[in-house]
């Protein structure tokens, strides 16, 4: 199943896949969703972000030290670490840095 929407309901997200079907709904208590590509979405939850697959279970949690989320596009994630944009692949293992400029 892949991701094309992830809509927050009150205390609940629902995840929908690309034939708009409702496939999983998670309690809000993940925490706030930073952004979703097809593959899988990032969470933050306070001093983690926290990674979850297109089926909503949780693979992989990183520390908010990483950065500030900034994009989530295919299979990677952006964040910002002063004045450095690390690019993050959905696996949690950074594989770049560039200048923010």
């Amino acid at each position: 199943m892949a991701i094309s929407n992830i809509d927050n309901r009150g205390s609940w997200y629902d995840i929908y896949d690309e034939r708009g079907k409702k496939g999983k709904t998670l309690s809000s208590n993940i925490g706030t969703i930073e952004g979703f590509s097809s593959d899988f979405f990032v969470a933050n939850r306070g001093s983690w972000f926290d990674l979850y697959d297109e089926n909503g279970k949780k693979y992989k949690t990183l520390s908010s030290n990483i950065g500030d989320f900034v994009s989530i596009s295919g299979n990677t994630f952006v964040v910002k670490r002063s004045s450095w944009l690390d690019t993050y692949d959905k696996s949690g293992k950074k594989i770049n840095t560039r200048s923010a400029r």
